[in-house]
């Protein structure tokens, strides 16, 4: 990885977009050892994570993840998510953070040197063009390695330095459970 012990670090951290990497690459994160890596690579300055959340529901699956993060040095960044029925009638749930996420990366970048964003999407393409003509480094962690790749190919090309989620696997993966591993979608803490 291209990082110096000196600079300073923020990750930015798609819930959504992470989790469905790394599900289709068939591991589980491990937030405590993902914030410790990335530790170790320089400063640290503060590691965001991006999700939406449904009110209405008694019990949410990724409140237990939510909460444990919340306490361990990440700053969470949630908004309640968009119920409504589609065309053909089916139930669908809308909860984009894209924008929570652009406005912090760039109201942080005059305070880091290297922003870490976990995301493939190509509409951040634009957001780390900005950071970089700031003088801020980017790496954009992701995947090539699922049909179809879960990052945009703009994206790729625009960032300084792109990191390959598979290549992480050993660093920041955790033990799958196998009892109810498919019902807890994101939670992994």
């Amino acid at each position: 990885m291209d990082f110096y012990s000196q600079e300073r670090i923020a990750l930015f951290i798609d819930g959504s977009n992470l989790y469905s990497s790394a599900r289709n690459l068939g591991f589980d994160i491990d937030y405590k050892k993902l914030r410790e890596l990335f530790s170790s690579k320089g400063q640290l300055v503060r590691a965001f994570y991006y999700t939406a959340l449904i009110d209405d529901q008694d019990y949410s699956p990724l409140r237990p993840l939510v909460d444990w993060l919340d306490y361990n040095g990440y700053t969470l960044v949630t908004k309640s998510a968009k119920e409504f029925t589609d065309a053909e009638g089916r139930r669908r749930i809308k909860g984009n953070m894209d924008i929570e996420l652009a406005i912090d990366v760039l109201e942080m970048a005059e305070r880091l040197d290297h922003v870490v964003l976990f995301s493939g999407d190509g509409d951040f393409r634009r957001l780390v063009e900005a950071v970089q003509r700031r003088g801020v480094r980017v790496t954009v962690v992701s995947t090539t390695r699922t049909s179809p790749p879960m990052v945009a190919d703009e994206l790729r090309r625009q960032c300084d330095h792109f990191i390959e989620l598979r290549d992480l696997e050993m660093e920041i993966s955790r033990p799958r459970e196998t009892a109810g591993a498919d019902q807890d979608p994101e939670y992994t803490a």
